[in-house]
């Protein structure tokens, strides 16, 4: 299974979040990307494809996909990670082409890689200001994981 996309036209939200080589699985319309800054365990990037800045322009081909890509990225976040809640975050402030940020949530530390991660913000909002100190080469472990638990 490939998990680079047909296309190779990134916009700067994915390469900001290292597109190509965080990329966990493409979609026609949509690419799940690891996080860098590990918020939480297996914090991800779902960044849309088409060229617009507001989530009322993707076309409905968008939308539709887009039940499929939350279900396949919450399958294999539970059986990678046993999350106990998921927040999706579309804030889009700083980096404005269509994105959320998904966030499993935590209720206690989990381990992984031979690491500690605390989700900081739990039970409220996700602290995106105190993520988790990995490095690539944790991230790399935690980007395997992922991909090897995506549903076909």
């Amino acid at each position: 299974m490939t998990h680079q996309p047909a296309f190779t036209d990134f916009n700067a939200t994915m390469r900001k979040f290292g597109a190509p080589q965080t990329i966990i699985h493409s979609y026609q319309h949509w690419t799940v990307l690891l996080r860098p800054a590990q918020v939480t365990l297996g914090a991800l990037v779902l960044a849309a494809h088409e060229p617009v800045t507001s989530f009322s322009q993707l076309s409905p081909d968008s939308f539709t996909e887009l039940a499929t890509v939350t279900r396949h990225i919450e399958a294999a976040l539970t059986q990678a990670f046993q999350y106990n809640r998921i927040n999706y975050l579309m804030l889009m402030m700083i980096d404005p082409d269509v994105h959320f940020h998904v966030l499993p949530r935590y209720a206690g530390p989990q381990s992984f890689a031979g690491m500690v991660f605390v989700d900081a913000g739990w039970p409220g909002v996700p602290n995106l200001g105190e993520p988790n100190q990995t490095d690539s080469t944790i991230n790399q472990h935690i980007l395997q994981q992922l991909r090897s638990c995506w549903p076909e």
